[in-house]
């Protein structure tokens, strides 16, 4: 199904529903053009969010190898694990919302299978970009087509709306360097401080993605050429996600920091495919509000959160779901006997 044919429609379509309702015009700002760009994204003119489910792309990334984490690679494989066992906090906010949890291996560094997680693996975790390119073309490749075929089988199980996550240690320094690269800035205005790193490793995580831009020549480089020099495997299969949500009419919540930059490198490549993509909050990672500057939109929540996982995706799901509960179930001016609102010039 061609799902872009009657998004417009289905946007004014809702947008002039929350007009009929027995309310103030716009008061609940931008939840009523979300919930028009949900329904418009699912083709259907009464959004839908019964069924949810988290997908929370993990992999390791070799740029570790430079210190610009304090956390083991290990910490991944471990993380995944209790992700999937719905240990953490991104599983206990996801049992509020009665959303499945689907955690995926792209490419931890670990060769044993993971209990209760996805195995997607493409390889044992991207190479060291500061040696060599992270990944090559077909790798890249493989990412993306992996996100698209998550969405699918989403949808094929009657996915309504999807929350995006990630694990992986080291992957602040990679969606840095892309975001860096992408919004051609300097290194310093982008690259925080990740899971905690102390002034000294600040500095060495800015110099390593400064130098690896510049050995690159990424501020004049494709978008498929930076994300395959320094992007990583989480951010490669949640471009393909991105696109699967476009392909399939399953519209995607966006979460932090990474899963922004990987949605600039989405609507980079296929302009539209934000269309699809419902922003959720301001992470604390000093690039979220450059990237959403970049890509037009206004995140709904702001509570300096840095977690990931699809945490804030989820905090996102829960005031979505209530918004649609609203449009659907609030007395119309129609049923009130009060006269209904009108927009003056139009």
């Amino acid at each position: 199904m061609d799902y872009e044919k009657r998004y417009d429609e289905i946007y004014e379509t809702i947008r002039r529903g929350w007009d009929s309702i027995a309310k103030p015009l716009e008061s609940l700002g931008r939840l009523e053009t979300l919930v028009a760009k949900l329904g418009a994204a699912q083709n259907k003119e009464h959004p839908a969010v019964e069924k949810t489910a988290l997908l929370v792309l993990c992999a390791d990334n070799g740029i570790v190898e430079e210190g610009v984490s304090q956390s083991a690679q290990a910490v991944t494989r471990v993380c995944a694990e209790n992700i999937a066992a719905g240990k953490t906090t991104a599983g206990i906010m996801a049992s509020q919302t009665d959303t499945e949890v689907i955690v995926v291996d792209m490419g931890i560094a670990c060769s044993e299978s993971i209990p209760g997680v996805l195995s997607r693996k493409i390889r044992q975790g991207t190479r060291n970009f500061a040696k060599g390119p992270a990944m090559t073309q077909a790798e890249v490749e493989q990412a993306v087509q992996t996100g698209i075929s998550l969405v699918e089988e989403c949808r094929k199980r009657g996915v309504d709306v999807i929350c995006i996550g990630e694990m992986g240690i080291g992957n602040t320094t990679t969606s840095a360097a892309v975001a860096a690269s992408l919004l051609k800035c300097p290194a310093k205005t982008v690259v925080g401080r990740g899971a905690g790193l102390s002034e000294a490793g600040l500095a060495r995580k800015r110099e390593v993605v400064q130098n690896a831009i510049d050995s690159y020549g990424l501020y004049e480089a494709s978008t498929i050429d930076v994300l395959r020099s320094v992007g990583g495997f989480d951010i490669a299969g949640m471009v393909g996600v991105y696109e699967g949500a476009r392909r399939y009419g399953v519209p995607v919540i966006l979460d932090g920091a990474i899963s922004l930059v990987a949605a600039l490198v989405a609507e980079r490549m296929n302009p539209g495919v934000m269309r699809y993509l419902l922003p959720s909050h301001k992470s604390r990672e000093p690039l979220s509000a450059l990237v959403c500057d970049a890509l037009g939109i206004e995140p709904v929540l702001d509570a300096d959160m840095a977690l990931g996982e699809g945490t804030g995706a989820l905090l996102m799901l829960g005031v979505l779901k209530t918004a649609v509960a609203v449009y659907e179930k609030s007395l119309r001016f129609s049923e009130s006997g009060v006269a209904q609102y009108k927009r003056h010039g139009v």
